[in-house]
């Protein structure tokens, strides 16, 4: 099964065996922090920053099964929060170990900074491939916006090049419907950065309802997305041509009620039905003639 797979991975996975062995005993001399304790589940409480925002519940019910029968393998990494235990790495397991009906799991605590709880909690995530394409996003914004951290940085951290991380935190720019349908499933990380190409989120939102109705593939979809792109350009070069020639008219009527006048005239239209006339004057006899003009017209 996938999940008794996972067992056996952690932070070790993505530091390597031998650096958190290193570690564990190096903090274990630190005053009793860093040693492997048993902890009640109910003393135990989920980073609220944790990136990781949803939980496959089929999954967490597989884990629940191979923990009943082989306990938890690799413990939560916690550090102290008041009288509790804030979990940095390892809520999946916590979860789980809750539907296994466990009271204590094993934990290994060590203090950390709010900046290392976060990205020490993405690491481990991001490694593992459990976070969806929003999460991850929003976890990099966050690392951004209040830590000061580049991409380069980023991507130094999570062992990703630096275009993977800009291209992950592009899909923050599409509509929040969209984002939805990625979060759930609905859509693919390559439909979604296909529909980036077009400019406006109606348009995104179209060709995302056209994706799920026909079930189409990412390859489809960037054929769907050209050929969108394609008709909208054609659609605003109507415009443009209707705009054009209404430009035309008016400026042909301008002229002839110039040539009436014997002054300056424009017209402000604001569309095709309503606007106004303004008739420039340059001196009182020039106005009095204009007004004689007008009200010689019957």
């Amino acid at each position: 099964m996938a999940a008794k797979k996972g067992l056996g991975k952690g932070l070790g996975a993505i530091f390597g065996e031998e650096v958190i062995k290193e570690q564990k005993e190096k903090i274990a001399r630190e005053d009793g922090k860093g040693k492997e304790l048993m902890v009640k589940l109910s003393l135990i409480q989920p980073n609220k920053e944790q990136p990781r925002k949803t939980f496959d519940e089929e999954k967490l019910q597989e884990l629940a099964g191979s923990i009943k029968r082989y306990g938890v393998l690799q413990p939560l990494l916690v550090k102290k929060n008041g009288s509790f235990y804030e979990i940095i790495a390892g809520e999946r397991r916590w979860r789980a170990s809750q539907l296994a009906g466990l009271k204590e799991v094993p934990v290994v605590l060590k203090e950390y900074s709010r900046q290392e709880a976060m990205e020490i909690s993405l690491i481990e995530n991001v490694q593992r491939a459990d976070l969806n394409p929003i999460e991850e996003a929003k976890a990099y914004q966050q690392l951004i916006r209040e830590f000061d951290l580049t991409q380069e940085e980023i991507a130094e951290r999570v062992a990703k090049n630096r275009a993977t991380i800009t291209n992950t935190m592009r899909l923050l720019k599409l509509d929040e419907q969209i984002q939805e349908m990625l979060i759930q499933g609905v859509i693919s990380s390559g439909h979604a950065r296909a529909l980036l190409s077009l400019d406006g989120k109606a348009l995104q939102l179209k060709a995302a309802k056209e994706i799920i109705e026909k079930g189409l593939s990412v390859r489809e979809t960037e054929k769907l997305v050209k050929r969108i792109a394609k008709e909208a350009a054609g659609e605003g070069k109507k415009e443009n041509k209707k705009d054009d020639a209404l430009m035309l008219i008016y400026q042909n009527l301008e002229d002839r009620m110039k040539s009436i006048m014997g002054t300056k005239v424009s017209i402000h239209n604001k569309d095709k039905n309503k606007g106004r006339i303004e008739i420039e004057y340059y001196s009182e006899a020039e106005l009095e003639r204009i007004v004689e003009m007008i009200e010689s017209i019957h």
